[in-house]
């Protein structure tokens, strides 16, 4: 019985083994015919397709350059923050189509697509974008205005008489 038991554990811990190492994903670069990787990124209401390609640090949002297409700096630093992070900073080019919501957040968006594709391009940076939070979607959208409310939140002005 007790020789039973032992040989129960030892092959639990064999299994338990065989499936950490099974679990380990290896993941191989996403890149298209033309050497490049592509990436969706969304934020609030905005949509930004993005392709990256190796190249020398050019950005060009719907057919124009970052600095004309997002004109306060706030919002191109909003979107060079994944190469920062990454530490590959004028070493991609990059081309986006961004549609829907606002200019901050087409560019929270284009900075999304850019950190997914980045990570697809090169998995090795997938660790420091994941930490740096660049991954992920960021959910907060606004909310649906109520019936008998003014806003989402805000009721109408009391009158007393």
């Amino acid at each position: 019985m007790v020789e039973e038991l032992k040989s129960l554990d030892d092959l639990k811990s064999a299994v338990s083994g065989v499936e950490a190492a099974e679990t380990t994903i290896v993941r191989e670069p996403v890149k298209d015919a033309l050497g490049r990787s592509y990436a969706t990124g969304k934020r609030k209401d905005a949509v930004a397709r993005v392709w990256i390609k190796p190249g020398t640090g050019k950005i060009s949002v719907n057919g124009k350059d970052m600095p004309a297409y997002f004109a306060r700096p706030v919002l191109q630093l909003i979107v060079n923050q994944p190469f920062g992070v990454a530490g590959v900073e004028g070493e991609f080019d990059v081309y986006a189509t961004v549609a829907g919501g606002g200019l901050s957040g087409q560019a929270g968006a284009v900075k999304h697509g850019i950190s997914k594709a980045l990570q697809l391009f090169n998995p090795a940076l997938r660790p420091a974008l994941k930490a740096a939070g660049f991954l992920t979607r960021d959910s907060r959208v606004v909310e649906r205005k109520k019936y008998g409310k003014a806003k989402a939140r805000r009721s109408f002005q009391f009158s007393k008489r």
